[in-house]
């Protein structure tokens, strides 16, 4: 075997032994699942209703909302708790009609409900959401602080149900409950979207908080502890997923993060890929910002080495995007070379592994929340696996930023309430936000040319894959274009004002 030839052999193999390192990652969180059964709603044990209820502070971070602005305030007015200890921030930064919108709302909650409600705009939106939550936090001396993104709508009973575990458990930061779909089945997308969501909270989330790891606020649907963010230096921009960075810091601070996984919080998925992309772009970088930024803290601190090993991988779970396209590159080279023994062997059970550990995670997730009649969504997997696919261009180039530089443009991800989907297409949108797929395409479509010219069929599945998905995500996105270029000149039917 030449030198260049073991060598991008070996280099193939390191790619791949790196994702089924990742997915033996997934298939550990899912032991973890199973042997802390009897500990999942350990933050329920011991909360009882008080006998006087502490005053809370609930947060509305908005950004140029208008189709789901007003739903959401109406929501948390109507939260089920004593008024004269609910406090409502609305803190909005939005320059549209938003802005407008609001301030009527929230004067009229006052007079006829009584609400204790108050409307913050930003005009800078120095720090954007960090800013904003951080700028509402010195407003209010609650003991207890909640957030909901724009798009959330709470049950009336959802702090009455969530405060008693921080009551009960002094050493708790916060607590994250649930998130529910309000358009599962819109389309293909949302069904997809729903099911990577349900198996990160049914299953990480609820192992991670039954095993005291390292446990994430997901930025909504969650309540804090007043002093644990203090205490952990509070909220910061520099990186794009606040949330992420907060918990991890108030975790190293000495502070439990805890899951309550029977509390719903039902919020809206993106029903638009161009949304859905920019929304993942975001987390991929905030994540690998955020292990930039702890890596050094995380493998200092007192926890047990599996638990710090455990966290490096949680907050690195995108960079597995790095390594997939690395598979992709080598395609090309190695399928125009002549076949040769490979560097060295895996067990057979590590492709079984690859294979069975995202479906036993999704499985699992959905017979927890509907039983057996649950499994039948896992329809959607082959969805979830070609989309994961298709936007990993996109995602690889976001973790490459997150490790090259801090903070950045927090990106909202538009919604469309009940104005229909065309509410939610991006603003500004242009072809060079196409690229990453499309150099993912034409390269895939190549090495299959190349590959039916050599006979070197073994290293077909992944550039067949990935024609797949990227193909389906470009013409989606290509299409998405087209309906946004439209909709200045549609009519006003097409974009409805809200409700």
């Amino acid at each position: 075997m030449s030198t260049l030839v073991f060598v991008l052999a070996l280099a193939y193999q390191l790619a791949g032994l790196w994702l089924k390192t990742y997915a033996c990652f997934l298939l550990l969180t899912v032991v973890f699942y199973g042997l802390r059964r009897v500990r999942h709603d350990w933050p329920a044990v011991g909360a009882q209703t008080p006998e006087e209820w502490p005053h809370v502070t609930v947060q509305l971070p908005i950004f140029n909302e208008p189709y789901v602005a007003q739903r959401i305030v109406t929501a948390v007015a109507a939260l089920d708790y004593p008024r004269e200890r609910l406090h409502i921030q609305v803190l909005d930064d939005s320059t549209d009609r938003t802005a407008t919108l609001l301030p009527a709302l929230v004067q009229r909650l006052r007079r006829e409900q009584g609400v204790d409600i108050t409307y913050h705009h930003r005009r800078d939106r120095q720090g954007y959401k960090a800013g904003a939550l951080a700028a509402g936090l010195s407003a209010t001396e609650s003991e207890f602080i909640a957030v909901f993104d724009a798009d959330f709508v709470p049950r009336p009973d959802w702090l009455r149900r969530t405060l008693p575990a921080l009551l009960a458990h002094p050493e708790l930061a916060f607590v994250q409950t649930r998130w529910a779909h309000l358009n599962r089945q819109q389309n293909l997308l949302t069904t997809a979207q729903a099911l990577a969501l349900d198996g990160h909270f049914v299953v990480e989330q609820q192992a991670r908080s039954a095993m005291g790891l390292w446990q994430n606020f997901n930025g909504s649907g969650g309540l804090w502890r007043r002093a644990a963010i203090l205490d952990a230096g509070g909220w910061s921009a520099d990186t794009v997923t606040e949330d992420l960075d907060l918990s991890y810091r108030a975790q190293l601070k000495g502070w439990r993060g805890a899951y309550l996984d029977d509390i719903e919080a039902p919020a809206e998925l993106p029903p638009l890929l161009a949304s859905y992309k920019q929304q993942q772009r975001r987390w991929a970088q905030g994540s690998t910002q955020t292990l930039r930024k702890l890596a050094s803290a995380l493998w200092r601190s007192r926890r047990p080495w599996w638990h710090r090993l455990y966290a490096f991988f949680h907050l690195g779970g995108y960079a597995a995007s790095l390594p997939l396209l690395a598979l992709l590159v080598l395609t090309l080279p190695l399928a125009g070379l002549p076949a040769q023994p490979w560097p060295f062997n895996l067990p057979d059970g590590f492709a079984l592994v690859t294979l069975l550990s995202p479906l036993a995670l999704f499985a699992l997730a959905q017979y927890r929340l509907s039983g057996r009649s649950g499994l039948r969504r896992l329809w959607a997997l082959p969805i979830l696996i070609l989309l994961s696919l298709g936007i990993s261009p996109t995602l690889a180039g976001a973790v490459l930023a997150g490790l090259r530089r801090r903070g950045g443009v927090f990106e909202r991800t538009p919604k469309q309430g009940e104005a229909g989907s065309l509410a939610a297409l991006l603003e500004n949108t242009a072809r060079s936000d196409l690229l990453p797929e499309a150099l993912a395409l034409v390269y895939a479509g190549l090495c299959l040319l190349v590959i039916a010219a050599t006979g070197r069929w073994d290293l077909a599945l992944l550039p067949m894959l990935f024609v797949v998905g990227s193909g389906a995500v470009l013409a989606q996105e290509l299409r998405e274009q087209r309906q946004s270029r439209r909709a200045p000149t549609m009519s006003g039917a097409s974009r409805p004002e809200p409700v």
